[in-house]
């Protein structure tokens, strides 16, 4: 199956300046990846070129086998920046409206209420965009981003202006399109966000890919923890494996072992791992 989004020796430099060098990335049909990387590390670039609003220096990126910017590859793709604007006088099902005839899509009045009941907003659609959160104008911009049943689906920071319950339902949302077969690039500084959600991760630090992989995969192992009779006692360099060895070797000395639990890095581990270690 074609991939959602491919790029091969993507490079763009802004004079003297270089916003990426020579990147490599791919999201599958049906794959989330998490873009991850510090403030100017290049993440903004890439994902301009994969929308069309920015060419690359070298290299080539492709949506759903079109070239980055053509009609196809504009077509085949979602995308909510992070800074979005509507007008606040627009009613949300305007707002929709208004996209769906910049997207050329013929859904209608019902792709308008099916998207808006996806991002849980039913009933809605007459509200105006002035009256509404921020977190609900943030689930109207996911819901933009659906017109058209796109392929791919650019994600800037989606639930940074979210409550509990409405990074949920993104959540759900994001399941879903990986279950209809669409690739979703999500950047994101909500690591906690990411490692519940992606199948894989992408960590950027001054234009290059530094790191990628599950995000169960990157996280180092932290030992083992075993809560005895005598008080907890860490075993930094166990693995899950060594756990029943060392349950019979506590008991074998007389101890008494009340609990176990595998300690494991986290997300945000790995990348402090991989971008501040850069530095060191």
């Amino acid at each position: 199956m074609t991939a959602a989004l491919s790029a091969r020796g993507l490079s763009k430099r802004y004079g003297t300046t270089t916003a990426l060098d020579a990147v490599d990335l791919d999201v599958a049909a049906g794959e989330l990846v998490g873009l991850l990387g510090p403030n100017g590390a290049g993440k903004s670039t890439l994902v301009k070129i994969a929308c069309g609003l920015v060419r690359p220096t070298a290299g080539e990126a492709h949506v759903a086998g079109a070239t980055a910017g053509s009609r196809a590859a504009r077509a085949s793709t979602g995308y909510l920046a992070e800074l979005f604007r509507f007008p606040g006088w627009a009613r949300a099902d305007e707002v929709l409206a208004l996209h769906q005839r910049l997207a050329r899509s013929a859904g209608g009045a019902a792709e308008r209420e099916a998207l808006l009941a996806r991002v849980g907003l039913s009933g809605e659609g007459g509200r105006r965009m002035e009256t509404m959160s921020k977190g609900m104008q943030q689930r109207v911009g996911i819901a933009q981003a659906l017109i058209g049943e796109p392929r791919l689906v650019l994600l800037d920071e989606p639930t940074s202006a979210l409550d509990p319950g409405g990074r949920r339902t993104v959540r759900d949302l994001l399941v879903g399109l990986r279950d209809q077969g669409v690739g979703v690039l999500l950047n994101s500084h909500l690591l906690s966000e990411v490692e519940l959600v992606c199948d894989r991760v992408v960590i950027v630090d001054r234009g290059r890919v530094v790191t990628e992989g599950r995000p169960e995969d990157l996280a180092a192992p932290g030992g083992v923890e075993v809560e005895t009779s005598e008080g907890v006692r860490r075993l930094p360099d166990a693995r899950r494996e060594d756990v029943p060895r060392i349950v019979r070797e506590l008991v074998a000395e007389g101890a008494e072992v009340y609990g176990v639990r595998v300690v494991s890095g986290t997300l945000e581990d790995a990348y402090l791992a991989a971008v501040v270690g850069r530095d060191g």
